[in-house]
């Protein structure tokens, strides 16, 4: 009986869940979304194995696992010519962290994939101001706009 897989902890939900080769689609591979997590923080953005398997809440072994798994996976497809599709998977979006443009404070929501709320609809829970700045895990700071994105994008997403 296979073991149960930990739950990773995502930035974000995929911005694409489907590749697909030129010419006719001979199979298609799935990549779990915690794998896609993996090959991100560890091959896009360079972090040691520690730091990603920390952001993700795993620990190190498990997190190898998932690159692994990961890194087979995307490696087969490219060779093979197959469809890559994103999908479920064991994982949670993170909390987003907001600041206050007006009072400082800062606050986290649960992400609006979990059933929060856009970033266009929260208010400061100090002051009630609607001007905001999303803090990303990086630390760095995007401003929330009125305008209503799409989940992913804006104070929806993490980018």
């Amino acid at each position: 009986m296979p073991r149960k897989r930990c739950c990773g902890l995502v930035d974000r939900e995929p911005c694409c869940r489907r590749f697909m080769p030129e010419g006719p689609v001979l199979d298609t591979t799935e990549l779990y979304v915690e794998e896609l997590e993996a090959i991100r923080l560890k091959d896009l953005e360079g972090h040691d194995q520690l730091a990603c398997a920390e952001a993700m809440g795993l620990t190190r072994p498990t997190f190898q696992r998932i690159l692994q798994s990961a890194r087979r996976k995307i490696a087969a497809a490219l060779v093979e010519g197959h469809a890559i599709k994103i999908k479920g998977g064991n994982y949670m979006v993170k909390n987003r962290v907001f600041e206050c443009r007006d009072c400082g404070h800062q606050w986290e929501e649960q992400p609006c994939s979990a059933g929060g709320k856009h970033g266009y609809e929260i208010a400061c829970p100090e002051c009630g101001s609607m001007s905001k700045m999303k803090i990303g895990a990086d630390g760095a700071k995007q401003v929330c706009g009125g305008h209503r994105h799409s989940h992913g994008h804006g104070c929806c997403g993490s980018h």
